[in-house]
């Protein structure tokens, strides 16, 4: 599969029955991201707004959202059938986040169908929804990748990061200056008293949104991944007023700068996060100067509803399954950790909480599984609890995990283990206010932990649990169930 656009992306979710177009009237504010929001719990299908109440004769008049909101769009995202297993999933953006293909620049593409420049800019043009009514603003940046580029190295960075419309052309927007790729270069932009050149790419092939969400080692550029992902180079385009390129046939590309100096920062936020809470109180964030955007004709604004809840994750988690999943195995296999079987990152925690099925060959093995995420870089910001379990335990399964830990784990002999003080998220809403101050610390602060649900080796093999160290469970004998298994329609069960 080569790369595809938006409208690509569409037309094949279209056929597969997996969009819904809307074309009753809709209100921006927050009737579109209360439907959104609905259909989320009802795992339904992508959305494409087609009527949106005063943006009848606007530049953008469509809003699509959605298109990765349930774990078989994204199979198909990655050209899997839907019914794929987590483990092939896993494995396959393991073996692909390693692998890159340059991009190309090219002369022109669909983007550079409309510039626009100057006192001609006005963001509301376009569609933005206020996705949730207590947010402080409408968001254009919910799922935009913001590409960014390495003064020192030149190596341009992808990544997915909210941004407000402040007025008709200024975005300030969340940037972490310890933990974000993005927040890197902006430090050193700053050192050098210098704005950083910014464009946020709305609207592209599905998986630039997969990557831009992730965390790739610093250094890697997405585009470079992506080409490897769609087996060709990705085409690029130089922007019109900065030094970066971005996708020839995105829908929308706002360029922009990011001064460092206080003065220019705008109010930013509340939010709708990805933890399932609203973020913190309206305060000053670094703020984006557009100097141009470009755009297709009929230019579709691709953004999404965040947040997780039980029962209604959005986007974002259904990539930070799988994406967070692997970044692990990939970090454990690399710190030479054997016996590893599966990782599964569960949508509703976005990775906060990762599940490692082990074959278990040494006592202290699940405190070194800890050690290596924790340590790692893309551990930072996820992998707050680390459940270590056996290959009798399916990952994805919370009544096997619940099992495992009422009934293997014993917090007074080493099955819970808390590492205190360690790099966290500073969203985290379970981390008091003075742990959370990224302009004092930097980042937030976290207590995590690690739940060893494994057998404990400390236990001595016994004869009457035939040599093991845990009694026998009351599973039947393989043999019985299979003579069962085999007589099943004679018992009159379908």
């Amino acid at each position: 599969m080569g790369c595809i656009d938006l409208r690509q992306w569409i037309a094949l979710l279209e056929r597969e029955a997996e969009l819904h177009r809307i074309k009753a009237p809709v209100n921006w504010d927050c009737e579109i991201g209360t439907i959104s929001r609905k259909v989320l719990e009802r795992k339904g299908p992508a959305l494409s707004f087609e009527n949106i109440i005063g943006h009848e004769n606007t530049r953008g008049r469509k809003v699509f959202t959605g298109g990765v909101g349930t774990r078989q769009r994204l199979a198909l995202a990655l050209g899997f059938p839907k019914n794929v297993s987590n483990r092939e999933i896993v494995q396959y953006v393991m073996r692909k986040n390693r692998e890159q293909i340059s991009p190309v620049v090219v002369l022109g593409g669909p983007v550079k169908e409309n510039i626009i420049m100057g006192p001609e800019v006005d963001l509301l043009e376009f569609p933005v929804p206020k996705w949730h009514f207590l947010e402080g603003g409408r968001y254009i940046n919910t799922y935009a990748c913001i590409v960014t580029r390495d003064p020192d190295t030149r190596v341009q960075n992808v990544g997915i990061y909210r941004g407000m419309v402040g007025r008709k052309n200024t975005i300030p927007s969340l940037l972490i200056k310890g933990g974000q790729h993005w927040g890197q270069h902006f430090s050193k932009y700053a050192d050098r008293r210098e704005k950083m050149p910014v464009a946020c790419v709305i609207g592209w092939d599905p998986i630039m949104g997969f990557l831009g969400g992730s965390p790739l080692p610093a250094g890697v550029c997405e585009f470079d991944v992506l080409g490897a992902y769609r087996n060709e180079p990705v085409p690029l385009v130089k922007c019109e007023t900065v030094d970066l390129e971005v996708p020839a046939s995105a829908e929308i590309v706002i360029e922009g700068l990011i001064d460092p100096d206080p003065e220019t920062y705008e109010i930013e936020g509340p939010f709708a996060e990805f933890t399932g809470y609203v973020s913190d109180i309206p305060t000053p964030r670094p703020t984006i100067q557009v100097t141009c955007v470009t755009h297709r004709n009929g230019p579709i604004l691709r953004g999404t509803q965040e947040g997780n809840m039980p029962g209604s994750y959005s986007e974002n988690a259904v990539i930070s399954s799988a994406q967070r999943a692997a970044i692990a195995w990939n970090v454990l296999n690399t710190a030479g950790i054997p016996g590893v079987l599966d990782v599964y990152a569960d949508p509703i925690t976005c990775g906060i909480n990762i599940y490692i099925k082990i074959r278990k060959q040494y006592q202290g093995q699940p405190k070194q599984i800890a050690a290596a995420l924790w340590g790692a870089s893309a551990g930072q910001g996820r992998y707050k609890h680390v459940f270590v379990v056996e290959e009798d335990i399916d990952v994805t399964s919370y009544e096997q995990i619940d099992w495992a830990i009422a009934y293997r784990v014993n917090a007074g002999h080493g099955g819970i283990v808390i590492f205190p003080g360690s790099f966290g998220h500073p969203l985290d809403p379970s981390t008091p206010m003075e742990e959370r101050d990224i302009n004092q610390l930097g980042s937030g602060i976290w207590n995590r932990v690690l739940i060893d649900a494994t057998r404990n080796w400390h236990f001595q093999r016994r004869p009457e649990w035939g040599g093991e160290r845990f009694p026998p469970t009351v599973a039947p004998a393989p043999e019985h169930e299979q003579t069962v298994l085999r007589r099943w329609k004679e018992y009159g069960f379908d």
